[in-house]
C-alpha cells in the first residue's frame, strides 16, 4: 500500500522483541514505516521506540499511563496501534481494529483489518476519520504539531456540545490524561457532575481541585 499525505514518520525500531510480539499485519507495516503521522495529524499511528513518548506504542500498551489501566472496558491484549486527531483510540485484537471514543469509554466495532483500516482511510480520511474538528482548528490557529492532538470542551459526548465547543492544541499526554479522568466520573442519563478547570494557557480542561471555574456537565446524550 501506497501511503499519501505522511507529515512525520518515527525512526528506527528500537525493540525487536517487542516488534515479534505484533500480529503479522502490523508488524509488517512498522518494519515498512516505523509509525507516522498523516493527513495534517488526523492519524497517528504509533511506532517501536522509546522517544519521543507520546510515539511509542510500548508506553500507550504496557507503560504506567497504559489504556487498558484506565479503561475498563479495554484489555490488556488490545494493542493501542493509532489515533485520531481529537484522541480515540484505535486497538488491534484478534485482527480487527477497535475504536475507543476516549470521552465516554465506549467501544466502536470497525470490521476491519489494519490495512484495510488505513485503506478505508486513505479514501475519504475527512469522513472516515471524522477529521472536521481537524480543518476548523487548522481555519482557526494554524497547523497541529507532531506531538499534540485537539482538546474538545464541552467534550462531544455531553449535551453542551450542541451549543458549541472550543478546540485547542495541547500534548497527547495531557489531552490522554484528561479523557480517562472525564471518562472515569461522566454520569449516565443526563445527569450532572461538577468539572474543575483552569485558565487554557496553564491546565486547560483539568479535573484538579486547584481549578479556576466550575462548569456542570451532563453525561451522555
Amino acid at each position: 500500500m501506497e501511503f499519501r499525505d505522511i507529515s512525520w514518520t518515527g525512526g528506527a525500531i528500537d525493540n525487536l522483541s517487542l516488534l515479534a510480539k505484533l500480529p503479522e499485519e502490523l508488524r509488517d507495516l512498522l518494519n515498512q514505516k516505523n509509525g507516522f503521522i498523516q493527513y495534517g495529524g488526523g492519524l497517528h499511528v504509533r511506532g517501536i521506540c522509546q522517544e519521543p513518548g507520546w510515539h511509542s506504542l510500548e508506553e500507550a500498551w504496557t507503560g504506567q499511563m497504559a489504556f487498558h489501566t484506565a479503561y475498563e472496558v479495554v484489555r490488556a491484549e488490545w494493542i493501542p496501534f493509532a489515533q485520531d486527531c481529537v484522541g480515540d483510540q484505535f486497538f488491534l485484537t484478534d485482527g480487527e481494529v477497535v475504536r475507543l471514543l476516549a470521552e465516554s469509554g465506549d467501544i466502536e466495532l470497525t470490521g476491519l483489518g489494519v490495512m484495510a483500516f488505513l485503506h478505508e482511510a486513505a479514501q475519504d480520511p475527512v469522513e472516515f476519520l471524522a477529521l472536521q474538528p481537524l480543518l476548523r482548528l487548522q481555519a482557526e490557529s494554524g497547523n497541529l504539531e507532531p506531538g499534540n492532538l485537539i482538546h474538545v470542551w464541552p467534550p462531544y459526548c455531553t449535551r453542551e456540545a450542541a451549543e458549541g465547543v472550543s478546540l485547542k492544541a495541547v500534548s497527547a499526554v495531557e489531552l490522554h490524561s484528561f479523557h480517562k479522568s472525564f471518562a472515569a466520573v461522566l454520569p449516565e442519563d443526563g445527569q450532572q457532575v461538577e468539572v474543575k478547570i483552569g485558565p487554557w494557557p496553564v491546565a486547560p480542561f483539568s479535573l484538579k481541585e486547584n481549578g479556576t471555574e466550575t462548569l456542570k456537565v451532563s453525561g451522555r446524550p
